[in-house]
């Protein structure tokens, strides 16, 4: 998947200076960052409803969408794909692979051993389930 959102990437690269009439690339790098984040919201939001509602080809799609935009705000920010690949790395080291870090200000150091700090992999499908 990793190889998709590269070329992704790099497409959205280079249609960035097209023809704005002819280009949504083009067209979301002219109107700037708050634009192209207003369109990544948008589509986040129409997979979460179409989640709720069951709708599962138009959570795939719409997911393709939110990918689509997420890249673009990527490039308008500087941000490159591998950037985030090595975050994600650096994040199941340290937690395992389902685990996001905390919001709280909890230091973790930077460099843990994998085999030190490195807790199993966790099935998102038992978080998702409701406690009684």
């Amino acid at each position: 998947m990793s190889d998709s959102l590269e070329r992704l990437y790099q497409a959205v690269i280079a249609a960035k200076d097209l023809d704005p009439t002819t280009s949504r690339t083009a067209r979301l790098f002219q109107r700037g960052p708050a634009k192209m984040a207003k369109k990544l919201a948008e589509e986040a939001i129409e997979v979460v409803i179409d989640a709720v509602n069951g709708k599962t080809d138009a959570v795939v799609r719409e997911s393709a969408d939110l990918l689509y935009n997420l890249t673009v705000l990527w490039a308008s920010a500087g941000v490159r794909p591998e950037d985030v690949w090595h975050e994600m790395e650096r994040r199941e080291h340290l937690l395992g692979i389902a685990e996001k870090l905390p919001k709280s200000a909890v230091k973790i150091p930077k460099a843990i051993t994998p085999r030190v700090a490195r807790r199993p992999i966790v099935a998102l499908e038992a978080r998702a389930r409701k406690r009684h």
